[in-house]
């Protein structure tokens, strides 16, 4: 399947533009990403922009003491918003970017965007969208780490894991999850051990199960 086929299934807003469809078709590669890739380096120039045919991206923060900050992530029919910024400013991102699932994308070089925000108007609609859509998950976010408490926090990162997986399965280690919610493992340990003696959860070896 050619790239301009792949826009027209998996990003119909962009293949509404023939003339976007032609140029994105022309400029863009598909590549293939193998789970735990790192895709966005911290302190880095960005070189080219994803599309996400498939698969998932995590967006974080990495703190000095090695704990995460969760920013987003980047679903199918999406992009990565932080790169497009420093893309277009020509200026080092400020956080990672790691495939959390094998993943297939067509690759925008940075030296295009320019011509794409000039010239293509159904270009700068999708990443409007595509930044309200990742400033509200942000703010979601912080809302959990702010005002929400820890056991409140890992249930609702459970769900929107699962959610995001489709499986009712997670298939993460307990340090895992505390980096990703700025927590310690003992801290996190404890709280799954209360919400499987609450019946909301079955915990084996790296995976937990929501019941």
């Amino acid at each position: 399947m050619d790239i301009e086929e792949v826009i027209k299934i998996h990003f119909p807003q962009l293949a509404s533009s023939n003339s976007l469809l032609e140029e994105i078709g022309n400029i863009g590669t598909l590549n293939n990403f193998d789970k735990n890739t790192i895709v966005l380096k911290e302190n880095s120039y960005v070189k080219a922009i994803p599309l996400l045919i498939t698969g998932l991206i995590k967006i974080y923060k990495e703190e000095e003491n090695g704990n995460e900050v969760l920013l987003y992530y980047i679903k199918p029919g999406e992009t990565c918003i932080v790169s497009v910024m420093a893309g277009e400013k020509d200026k080092k991102v400020r956080v990672k970017g790691v495939v959390e699932e094998d993943c297939s994308t067509i690759l925008i070089p940075k030296n295009k965007l320019f011509n794409l925000r000039k010239n293509y108007p159904n270009w700068n609609l999708y990443i409007y969208e595509q930044f309200n859509d990742k400033f509200d998950e942000v703010i979601e976010m912080v809302k959990v780490l702010t005002f929400s408490n820890k056991e409140k926090r890992l249930e609702d990162f459970l769900i929107k894991k699962s959610a995001l997986n489709k499986s009712k399965t997670v298939n993460k280690s307990h340090q895992e999850i505390a980096n990703e919610l700025g927590s310690s493992r003992e801290v996190i340990s404890r709280l799954l051990k209360k919400l499987e003696k609450d019946g909301k959860v079955k915990l084996s070896l790296r995976k937990i199960k929501i019941l």
